[in-house]
């Protein structure tokens, strides 16, 4: 009887862990996939070509975006090089390359209207596309979580 009661037992926790990993696993990976510089800057990476903009928190601090530059095509940057300004009526802020390469497309549409970054700072309000030099650079970076802390902290 007692084997039997602790079999159920061992049956039933290892259950329990199978369905605490598999929430983890599917939790880690609904994330947005951002890693994120201590400026405020965001870059998404899709196979060697990065996407790089500026976090929420970075354009509520400016206020309405009334100005965008950025690098030209074909530029090589370097990670934690200035690449560019946004201008709001509030102030002007550099932006930072949270990793090194050559660009390889700029967000046009922000010419015309730079205050899309206010309005979609995470699809439409990308700035620039980058072909990475160097993956090891990313591990720098913080994943939303860490940037989230981070964030909090800075607040205080």
């Amino acid at each position: 009887m007692f084997a039997r009661s602790f079999l159920k037992l061992a049956t039933n926790a290892t259950k329990l862990n199978n369905f605490s990993y598999s929430i983890h696993v599917a939790t880690r990976f609904a994330s947005s996939g951002r890693l994120y510089t201590k400026k405020h800057e965001w870059v998404t990476v899709d196979g060697k070509i990065g996407t790089v903009g500026v976090s929420d928190f970075a354009q509520e601090a400016l206020g309405d975006v009334v100005y965008v530059e950025v690098p030209e095509v074909g530029a090589t940057i370097e990670k934690g090089n200035v690449v560019g300004i946004i201008e709001s009526v509030k102030a002007a802020s550099d932006v930072y390359s949270p990793i090194s390469g050559q660009i390889k497309e700029v967000n046009e549409a922000l010419f015309e209207s730079p205050n899309i970054i206010n309005k979609s700072p995470y699809s439409e309000g990308w700035l620039y596309k980058i072909e990475l030099a160097s993956e090891d650079e990313l591990k720098d970076l913080m994943d939303e979580t860490t940037y989230e802390k981070y964030k909090t902290e800075e607040a205080h």
